[in-house]
């Protein structure tokens, strides 16, 4: 029943993409609203439970996918020849969107420090595929797209390292520090290793692939780190990120024939997860289960956390003031949360229903309030000149 709605929610999804496109339609909206109907909470088709099977193994796929196609969004080339901005978003406007958003859950909500610097982890990274017009429109100055798009390929695995370090020091890790640690290390070491071997292998004259079969060296290579993780202990989602940047940095031509098919693999993925998510939220789930303070929480996570940060992470430099004001707001939560979220509730912490709560909440309010917002602001840069992306 799960795959017939999901066909069902996609070929109307993609029938009105055209519309979508140029309204506050959007695709992302459609399958969050549809889960919700779908699900328990109102008519019971998707009988989803969040300790379902197909809950974990479903997000550590998708956020598998999603980090290896961010990683390739952001080779060190491009990091080299335009840095200012992202690394604006990145070193100053990510650890201060987590300090505030922590400051608020301790205040508003009155969780412990650690909880709510592990809630500000989990709802640091951003998703622009809910704000795609925004990211996606040519109107666009082109420097806006391009740090929205190096922001969010990279924060998502800034982040993680950060949301499993406060998981182990809060006791919702079994293997510990040391565990973590080494499960970190081999990721990396993996998602770097397995990539450059393939690419070595790629170079030498008796191998070469037809040109209708490029886009699978990329899916093998995957495939061959998501397998080795498995078997080794390493972190899945660091390798995938690092196996990402890997083969952006050293193979080029590789991503290049990957970037479609990789970001419709994504896309199906994130729009599944987006589905189950919303059949996770019940009317229950978000009226009687969280209280009016988390729903004030949830406000100014959103309306205040990201635009501050990013307000003083762009003080002293010549962005425009629409461009930032643009760049403020667009920072809706999205599939990562989702999957750091789901790792909070399966942890098993003393709070860790309390903080998939408010976490899901949020990315409820943001997915809402940012896809469709997002058509509405692209509209003010239309007709305007194109500026350079390393400005």
């Amino acid at each position: 029943m799960l795959t017939l709605c999901f066909a069902g929610l996609l070929l109307v999804g993609v029938l009105i993409s055209e519309r979508a496109s140029r309204t506050v339609l959007s695709t992302a909206v459609l399958f969050l609203v549809g889960g919700f109907f779908l699900g328990n909470g109102v008519f019971g088709i998707i009988p989803m439970q969040s300790d379902d099977p197909v809950v974990g193994i479903l997000a550590e796929l998708a956020l598998f996918s999603i980090l290896f196609s961010d990683g390739m969004k952001v080779g060190l080339s491009e990091l080299r020849n335009a840095w200012r901005l992202p690394g604006r978003a990145l070193l100053v406007g990510l650890p201060m969107t987590l300090v505030i958003t922590a400051v608020l859950a301790h205040y508003i909500v009155g969780l412990p420090w650690l909880e709510c610097f592990l809630l500000g982890a989990v709802l640091a990274p951003t998703d622009p595929v809910f704000a795609a017009a925004l990211v996606g429109h040519k109107g666009v100055p082109r420097r806006l797209r391009h740090l929205l798009n190096v922001e969010s390929g990279l924060n998502d695995g800034l982040a993680l390292p950060v949301v499993l370090v406060l998981l182990a020091v809060g006791g919702g890790q079994d293997a510990g520090i040391g565990g973590l640690a080494e499960e970190i290390v081999l990721g990396l070491v993996v998602g770097v290793l397995v990539p450059l071997a393939v690419v070595w292998l790629e170079r030498q004259s008796f191998f070469s692939a037809t040109k209708e079969l490029q886009p699978l060296l990329a899916v093998s290579i995957g495939l061959l780190v998501l397998a080795i993780a498995l078997v080794t202990d390493a972190n899945l989602f660091l390798a995938a990120f690092s196996a990402g940047i890997t083969v952006a940095t050293a193979a080029p031509h590789i991503r290049a024939e990957f970037e479609q098919f990789g970001e419709l693999v994504s896309e199906l993925l994130k729009l599944a997860a987006v589905l189950v998510f919303g059949a996770l939220i019940t009317p229950a789930f978000l009226f009687g289960q969280i209280p009016f303070s988390g729903w004030v929480f949830a406000v100014l996570a959103i309306v205040v956390a990201r635009p501050l940060a990013l307000l003083v992470s762009f003080l002293g430099s010549q962005l425009p003031r629409k461009e930032q004001l643009a760049a403020m707001w667009f920072g809706p939560k999205g599939f990562a949360s989702v999957v750091y979220g789901i790792l909070v509730l399966q942890s098993g912490g003393e709070y860790s229903n309390e903080i998939f709560h408010l976490v899901a909440l949020v990315i409820v309010l943001s997915i809402l309030a940012h896809s469709s917002t997002d058509v509405l602001v692209a509209r003010q840069f239309e007709g305007q000149a194109p500026t350079s992306s390393t400005s």
